[in-house]
């Protein structure tokens, strides 16, 4: 068995795979938008270039998500995604790339179980927390 997140987005699928692509050293296997596929007539002429299915791949990790038809999109509540790190300078690059243009929730630091975690919401409204356990 393998647990993945998906995530949607309301009309940033594309730019945010791309930076997530670049920010954690994935590569994109996929992005789909609704242009060509039986979705087409589904959604208004306006979001056929939104993206219908996107795929990053990340070490043995899959990230995916799509555009929401606006009607459908909700606020990302309840969830964040989680990402652990062995080392702690890599932990620290990607918080602050996520973070930046977001919200940081609480500062990348030292806690009683890591050498470094932080949490943020990043410019395209995805709650992260950023783990390196290490030595305490």
């Amino acid at each position: 068995m393998q647990l993945n997140s998906y995530l949607t987005f309301n009309g940033q699928c594309e730019a945010a795979f791309q930076f997530y692509e670049r920010c954690l050293g994935g590569k994109i296997e996929m992005m789909i938008p609704h242009t060509g596929t039986p979705a087409e007539e589904h959604v208004p002429a306006e979001w056929r270039d939104k993206i219908m299915h996107a795929r990053l791949s990340v070490g043995n990790s899959l990230l995916m998500g799509s555009d929401a038809p606006p009607d459908h999109q909700a606020a990302s509540n309840g969830f964040s995604v989680q990402i652990a790190v062995e080392d702690p300078a890599d932990a620290d690059r990607i918080f602050h790339e996520l973070a930046e243009g977001g919200a940081v929730r609480m500062p990348i630091q030292k806690t009683f179980w890591a050498v470094r975690f932080g949490m943020l919401v990043d410019r395209f409204g995805i709650p992260w927390m950023v783990n390196c356990e290490g030595q305490v």
